[in-house]
């Protein structure tokens, strides 16, 4: 029975995102597992308005400060023993402090 592995990858730095993404390519790439991906979802924007003076006084004038939130999306499809090797490989990625991995399974019935 097939078995969906859905990756959401999220993070503030777009180039630690994509570089794992592309791991997870070269792993599926090797052991011949069926990806789909890496699907870019929309940046997600995150702004802070902060009043340059904090006394109060003066004309009100604010800082915006910006924070992107990036994310992708890759779907793993596994068939049989060998391919959740591959699995295996992806949950061993060495993934840096700034990105965050979310794993989800599903049977394909």
């Amino acid at each position: 029975m097939p078995v969906v592995t859905t990756i959401k990858l999220t993070g503030e730095n777009h180039e630690d995102v994509d570089t794992v993404c592309t791991q997870i390519k070269r792993i599926s790439e090797e052991s011949g597992v069926k990806l789909r991906g890496p699907i870019p979802l929309p940046t997600r924007k995150l702004v802070v308005p902060c009043r340059k003076a904090p006394s109060g006084e003066g004309s009100e004038t604010y800082d915006h400060w910006e924070m992107r939130i990036h994310k992708r999306l890759l779907e793993l499809v596994t068939n049989t023993a060998k391919d959740e090797t591959a699995l295996r490989q992806v949950l061993r990625i060495p993934i840096p402090d700034s990105v965050t991995i979310e794993l989800s399974l599903r049977n394909l019935a």
